[in-house]
């Protein structure tokens, strides 16, 4: 007879499959060892060498499209315009062979991809090849594809395309026009790779689906409110803003809402209310273990992405964000939501500010060189938790992003008590925290 495991066993499983799902959402896919297998909820991407990534998949095969069905805005993508022609541009060169799924497909020189660009949209001046240099750095951020050396193949999160989509993507490639130099020679290109953070996978590879983590859940449900309830998890997990309570019935429905809630913390997450409207949040008790080096058996790649606001309530769970991108970060805030506060112009519990922090003031108080100031605002933007505010033809500043809709009120304590040490360290609020959690 075959035992199941003692219900601490069982504990400690569902734990660490929450943990894994919630290091995938916040540094992007997870790297795992030769034979590791996915935990439930997760496809595995396997190279020949019995090494792979593994990364979340949406459940009942749906896609975070949905949310255009119900005219929910998703979190906006930089210049997405030019970020969508590249990936396709990519996909042109890199799926060679249309009879088989278009991942992992084969390497291409970066250089194909941008002149195969160039053809789409029939533009050659400099300001396109630019944008189109930042597209392939935004692609490969979010591990869409994956660059080395003047090489570009399909990342990892292209193998998530349901295979109902694949016809369609084979029409897009086949009405793409060539690039007019159809042979080149690799060249690296440090400037677009200096911050890669995927290995260039060897050629080969196959995608094998987990272990389904929900079926449990919603099979005690008829299909249309199973259909409600993966769509209230779609929304509140890829929804740019918290969406209203009225919209959906599984928010609506306290068994419902109490089903979501159970779904949600498989995968390390929360629902979090503002009022009539919900979205969802990393778990607290999950935030410290974010904070540490995975196991080498299953190591989260080093992305830039970021566990979300949540992470930057305390800079020992920020790990995803360097020195400069702290520093960064906390001055916007500062300048942005604490003096505002200070001044009565903003209410107590409120992250989010219509007070722009200019470029020059970050300039002005900080030590960053120019270049990691640059780039370090291109991350946080990237990341969802700084936004820009234009005014005019100038830039008008930064403010906090979307992410701070994503705080729990724990989360919400903690970064303002971080707020208050960074911005008067020496004041005597300052010495009550740091009281407070010496006694803890």
């Amino acid at each position: 007879m075959t035992s199941t495991g003692s219900p601490a066993s069982e504990r400690g499983r569902s734990a660490g499959q929450a943990l894994a799902h919630a290091r995938a959402r916040s540094g992007g896919p997870l790297r795992l060892g030769a034979g590791v297998p996915a935990p439930a909820g997760m496809t595995r991407l396997t190279r020949p060498d019995s090494t792979g990534h593994t990364l979340p998949v949406w459940p009942d095969g749906v896609t975070p499209s949905l949310l255009e069905e119900y005219q929910v805005a998703a979190v906006p993508v930089e210049r997405a315009g030019e970020t969508r022609r590249v990936l396709a541009a990519t996909l042109k060169c890199c799926w060679n062979d249309l009879s088989v799924d278009p991942w992992p497909g084969d390497p291409a020189p970066v250089e194909l991809v941008l002149d195969t660009y160039r053809a789409l949209i029939g533009r050659t001046d400099d300001l396109m090849r630019n944008w189109a240099r930042g597209a392939l750095r935004r692609l490969h951020d979010s591990a869409w594809i994956v660059l080395d050396d003047g090489v570009v193949t399909l990342g990892p999160r292209c193998a998530l395309w349901p295979a109902e989509s694949h016809a369609q993507l084979q029409e897009l490639v086949r009405r793409l026009p060539e690039p007019e130099r159809p042979e080149l020679t690799v060249v690296g290109d440090a400037d677009i790779v200096a911050a890669a953070v995927l290995p260039l996978p060897a050629a080969g590879g196959r995608a094998e689906l987990g272990v389904a983590e929900f079926d449990d859940l919603l099979g005690a449900y008829d299909e249309r409110r199973r259909a409600e309830l993966v769509a209230a998890f779609m929304v509140v997990e890829h929804a740019a803003e918290p969406v209203a309570e009225g919209r959906f019935a599984a928010l609506r429905d306290p068994a419902l809402r109490h089903t979501l809630g159970e779904m949600l913390a498989r995968r390390g997450r929360v629902l979090i209310q503002l009022r009539e409207r919900w979205t969802s949040g990393y778990d607290d008790t999950l935030t410290a273990a974010l904070a540490q080096p995975p196991s080498p058996a299953s190591e989260p790649e080093a992305g830039l992405e970021t566990a979300g606001a949540e992470a930057a309530a305390r800079p020992a769970a920020v790990a995803g964000l360097g020195v400069s991108e702290r520093a960064v970060l906390t001055l916007v805030l500062v300048h942005s939501v604490a003096i505002p506060r200070a001044e009565g112009l903003l209410p107590e519990d409120s992250w989010l500010s219509p007070h722009p922090t200019p470029v020059e003031e970050l300039r002005r108080h900080t030590q960053v060189p120019i270049g990691e100031l640059e780039s370090a605002l291109r991350t946080l933007r990237h990341a969802g938790l700084l936004a820009q505010v234009k005014a005019g033809e100038e830039a008008g500043g930064y403010v906090p992003g979307p992410q701070f809709h994503r705080l729990t009120p724990a989360a919400r304590r903690r970064l303002q008590e971080e707020l208050i040490l960074a911005a008067g360290p020496h004041t005597p609020l300052a010495a009550a925290v740091r009281a407070r959690r010496s006694a803890q």
